[in-house]
């Protein structure tokens, strides 16, 4: 299927590692083309040499998301070089942790840096009629699920749903479309339960069962569902939480 990405501009945060970049990836492979960011400068340069060889347009800056004023102007600098941006996926994440640093890092950089990214990005994605924003969250949003530590990450990330769907409705007269991703357990190398499957195997092993399809989903999973509500084939899609997660969770939307 032809999801009609072709000359579409993506604005990616968090597009160095992971799920970011099979974002990045599978955007250019339908015709868009991209801009990343992450705060890694050099493994954000490499990622960027990666992406160019796959042919399209790549643009790219070091920053912190959690810096409002230097998101800001990325956003504005992404149009400049894309010619616009259609597209805006809020990816970077703080990740699980404990304690006040915890809640105060998923708070910036989980939920605020998709207030900012909204605000700074609606101009140009309404200036077509048919911009779209995806907001990468976590089945943690929904409960309590099996990390210990993911207190606040859970927390933050149902924030950043109830403002997904605040925002769905607010932007929709402007031909904006506001969805969410809810990943449950994601397996890539160097992520989060790739460590856990050699530090914490039981836990790993854990996640595996208790998934109905018997496996972890991969980055690429996650990146496909995406590009799909990204796309105008998602054209009267807006205000949803799409689940990707195996059937880990236990439940049902009616």
């Amino acid at each position: 299927m032809d999801l009609n990405l072709k000359g579409k501009r993506a604005l990616i945060t968090g597009g160095s590692r992971g799920i970011g970049l099979a974002i990045a990836k599978t955007l250019l492979a339908e015709g868009a083309s991209v801009s990343i960011c992450a705060r890694d400068a050099e493994a954000l340069d490499a990622v960027a040499t990666q992406l160019s060889a796959q042919g399209g347009t790549v643009f790219h800056q070091a920053l912190d998301v959690a810096d409002a004023a230097a998101l800001t102007a990325f956003v504005g600098e992404t149009a400049e070089a894309l010619g616009g941006v259609d597209i805006v996926v809020a990816n970077a994440s703080a990740s699980v942790g404990e304690g006040p640093d915890a809640w105060a890092a998923n708070f910036r950089t989980d939920l605020m840096s998709l207030v900012t990214l909204i605000e700074a990005a609606t101009p140009a994605l309404a200036s077509g009629g048919h911009g779209a924003v995806v907001a990468v969250a976590s089945t943690s949003a929904l409960e309590a699920g099996i990390l210990p530590t993911a207190n606040s990450f859970g927390a933050l990330k149902a924030a950043m749903l109830q403002h997904v769907s605040a925002q769905a409705r607010q932007l929709g007269p402007q031909g904006i479309r506001v969805n969410a991703v809810s990943p449950g357990p994601v397996f890539f190398e160097g992520g989060v339960w790739d460590s856990i499957r050699t530090s914490i195997p039981p836990l790993f092993e854990g996640a595996v069962a208790a998934s109905a399809l018997g496996k972890l989903a991969t980055a690429e999973d996650v990146a496909n569902a995406v590009t799909y509500l990204a796309s105008p084939i998602a054209g009267h899609v807006t205000g949803v939480n799409l689940v990707i997660d195996g059937g880990f969770t236990n439940r049902f939307d009616y």
